[in-house]
């Protein structure tokens, strides 16, 4: 078993003993033997008639996770009542264990699958490069995979390995071997299955998210070609309804609900049923009706399971109705078995993971589109650590769930492991200068990334963070005329000034790139890293209060937006 780098050279005894027990764990379920085909639920009742026919009427159930990241415990959850937040506890894989088991139990027939971003997102995970995620998903008994935008975070050959030692079927069909040269090679998995019951075809055809050579760091995804889901969509969409004569076919989506609002309004997608999608954590609570294709997304970190129900008769779907579900911690007894699985995997780390690094006097939260509190204090931190920056800029992630949660000391813990949460990758912090020009024009783009009215050009989902800047812009204004103003140190931008500016460094990109803006000069890999800014930061700063102080306004949008969706029924809560 290989470690990531940071690890390798800090391996202790203890964690020796960690990579024995996982071995152990591991070989019932699949860590690192070749893994048996997953079995759906068994229905209640028998398949055939007295005489010996398939039974033409019954219902089949879709279960669908997503963008759980990592979070194995239950956690702290924003949800969104009366125009305000409100926190309760929720997930946690023991807890989904059992609420998903009770529902398989009382559906006739049933699939479970996870469209993504299993491997990324907590301490735990980086520090066993996924590995220990393994034994939890198996033995949760997933019967589909899509491999998600993060699942490339530690490399294409660990990627394989990670989703080949899970049980279930893997369905992916834009990912490619990239053979050199701009030759593509086979896809790196099926892409496409099929479930059958009493006769009756169900299709699934997966897509991961094309662009993330270039929403992650481009070394990551090295070795792997992702094209448009359009390229061939139609192509395996007539060979599912023709050919395989599916009665119903759905698509695995991991490329975020705008994209998937705007796939299910593409020719391409005609003939398919519906779309299960998967990034941007957003809570469809009602099917969203496109041209072709019906969209819904369960939210993330395991704190909801989406429920698609069908009724059949004579081989024809004749209705369906779905449903997103919540999973209330509190009010579950978690299955006992992943609570032990959890403890084995964990107990090396559990220690390291669980001390304390600092306070915060408010709930720390990442849902809102522009600003947020995680946000703030990632920021906050680079601009105490390099004051002499003009600009420094954060990325806008949305994984990582709430932590409001007080201890005895009335203030909210940040523990070593709820800096994992929010910054898993520990990339090294880089600086630069660039023109007031440059500034502007990357912000433009940056805007029309998160608001394009043609929801295919929408890239990620949540504006770009920074600290030294103001800007002042209309979310929902014309594409390269967004910005009203923006100012640096109060001062208006000038356009031929040079700025210094600092941001993360990505691995894979050009040495004159700094957070996607392209020709910036001078620039240097500081001996630095986001989680050596944080832990500085917090010893010396705590408790702090980061409150977002508006350095992004939207003149045409609440500082409260929970989607960048637009002009579908449909509401974040």
């Amino acid at each position: 078993m290989s470690y990531p780098k940071e690890t390798k050279t800090k391996m202790n005894p203890s964690k020796r003993e960690f990579l024995k027990k996982l071995g152990a764990l591991g070989a019932g379920t699949g860590l690192f033997a070749a893994a048996p085909l997953a079995s759906c639920s068994t229905p209640k009742s028998n398949s055939y008639t007295a005489d010996g026919e398939p039974r033409e009427k019954f219902k089949v159930t879709f279960l669908q996770t997503t963008d759980v990241h990592c979070q194995i415990h239950p956690h702290d959850e924003l949800y969104w009542e009366d125009g305000q937040a409100v926190f309760r506890k929720a997930g946690g894989y023991a807890n989904l264990q059992t609420f998903i088991q009770e529902e398989r139990a009382n559906a006739e027939y049933s699939l479970l699958m996870d469209t993504g971003d299993m491997f990324q997102g907590s301490m735990l995970s980086v520090k066993t490069e996924g590995k220990a995620i393994v034994p939890i998903l198996n033995a949760m008994s997933y019967d589909l995979y899509l491999p998600g935008n993060w699942e490339v975070v530690y490399n294409k050959g660990p990627m394989q390995q990670l989703m080949g030692a899970l049980h279930g079927n893997k369905v992916c069909a834009n990912m490619y071997h990239d053979l050199g040269d701009g030759k593509r090679g086979e896809l790196i998995f099926p892409p496409y299955y099929i479930w059958q019951v009493n006769g009756v075809k169900f299709g699934f055809i997966g897509y991961n998210d094309h662009l993330v050579p270039k929403r992650q760091s481009p070394g990551y995804s090295e070795g792997i070609i992702f094209t448009k889901p359009e390229e061939n969509l139609a192509h395996y969409v007539d060979v599912l309804r023709n050919q395989e004569q599916c009665a119903f076919v759905g698509i695995l989506s991991h490329t975020g609900l705008s994209q998937e609002i705007a796939l299910s309004n593409h020719p391409s997608c005609e003939g398919v049923d519906y779309i299960f999608g998967a990034d941007t954590h957003e809570r469809v609570r009602r099917p969203i009706q496109g041209k072709y294709a019906k969209v819904v997304q369960p939210g993330a970190f395991g704190s909801f399971l989406g429920k698609l129900v069908l009724s059949v008769e004579k081989g024809k779907i004749v209705g369906d109705e779905y449903a997103l579900l919540d999973i209330p911690a509190d009010e579950i007894r978690g299955s006992q078995r992943i609570k032990r699985i959890i403890e084995e995997v964990e107990a090396p780390f559990k220690e390291d993971i669980n001390t304390t690094v600092g306070y915060s006097t408010i709930p720390l939260y990442r849902y809102f589109v522009i600003e947020n509190p995680i946000d703030t204090m990632v920021t906050d931190a680079l601009r105490w650590n390099m004051p002499d920056i003009d600009i420094v800029l954060s990325n806008g992630f949305r994984f990582c769930p709430p932590n409001v949660t007080p201890d005895e000391t009335g203030n909210i813990p940040i523990t070593r492991g709820f800096i994992y949460d929010m910054l898993p990758v520990d990339s090294i912090v880089r600086k630069g200068e660039v023109t007031g020009q440059q500034l502007w024009n990357w912000m433009e783009n940056e805007l029309n990334n998160v608001f394009a009215e043609d929801a295919s050009k929408r890239f990620g989902g949540w504006v770009t963070k920074f600290n030294g800047m103001e800007v002042r812009f209309h979310a929902f204004g014309e594409e390269g005329k967004r910005i009203e103003s923006i100012t640096v140190k109060d001062q208006p931008l000038e356009m031929d000034k040079i700025y210094s500016i600092s941001a993360c460094e990505r691995e894979g990109d050009p040495a004159d790139v700094i957070c996607r803006m392209s020709n910036v000069k001078n620039v240097l890999n500081l001996d630095l890293t986001l989680h050596d800014v944080m832990l500085k930061y917090l010893k010396e700063n705590s408790p702090v209060t980061p409150t977002p102080r508006g350095a992004a306004v939207a003149l045409d949008a609440p500082a409260t937006l929970l989607t960048q969706v637009s002009g579908v029924d449909y509401e974040f809560r």
